[in-house]
């Protein structure tokens, strides 16, 4: 049986679904409003049989994910999302985007790289297109190698807002201004390394 929780935040309803799975509470899906979808309406579509019900372990998270969206540095857990929900690839993009800072961001092909998959920038940019832990695993940190933004499930307003939150700077143009990607490599005397 699936529970939800549904967040009153800046940028519309989230809903969260979750589960007790192995004893435990844990969130499944988070939804996010976007332009002319609210967050509230996906979860009746997707999740129709969900009940309204919480626990203190996912009344912490909401109030952490309104706090985040209020701007608020939160650090979230990757042990409260069910990853084995996800395939083996994807939870290693969504782990290498979990990875990625506050205030940093990084493009789609050094995540792939980063995995050793070289010319897997689109199967990342897809895995985190299908986030089911948007927020959680800030999927908002990654932008395509131009700097330009790429897609959110929030939708691009939402990415940017919350990138100018986290203090990312935009130049006249929208892109990012950035001097250097999470998880590009720099050559140094001890060989290649991400410069973390």
């Amino acid at each position: 049986m699936k529970s939800k929780v549904i967040k009153t935040t800046p940028f519309g309803p989230v809903g969260i679904i979750w589960a007790v799975l192995n004893d435990s509470p844990r969130i499944v899906r988070v939804l996010l409003s976007k332009p002319g979808s609210s967050a509230e309406d996906r979860v009746s579509e997707l999740y129709p049989n969900s009940q309204a019900s919480s626990c203190a372990e996912i009344d912490d998270v909401a109030n952490a994910i309104k706090w985040f969206l209020e701007g608020e540095e939160i650090e979230f857990s990757l042990d409260v999302a069910e990853l084995t929900l996800c395939t083996e690839f994807q939870q290693h993009v969504l782990r290498a985007e979990f990875g990625i800072p506050r205030g940093r961001v990084s493009a789609y092909h050094l995540i792939a790289e980063y995995l050793g998959k070289r010319n897997g920038a689109r199967a990342v940019g897809n895995a985190l297109a299908n986030n089911p832990f948007p927020l959680i695993v800030p999927c908002h940190r990654s932008i395509r190698s131009d700097r330009f933004l790429g897609g959110y499930q929030g939708g691009i307003e939402m990415k940017r807002a919350l990138l100018e939150k986290e203090g990312i700077p935009f130049d006249d143009a929208g892109r990012v201004a950035c001097v250097q990607f999470y998880y590009e490599r720099i050559k140094s005397n001890e060989g290649i390394h991400p410069k973390l």
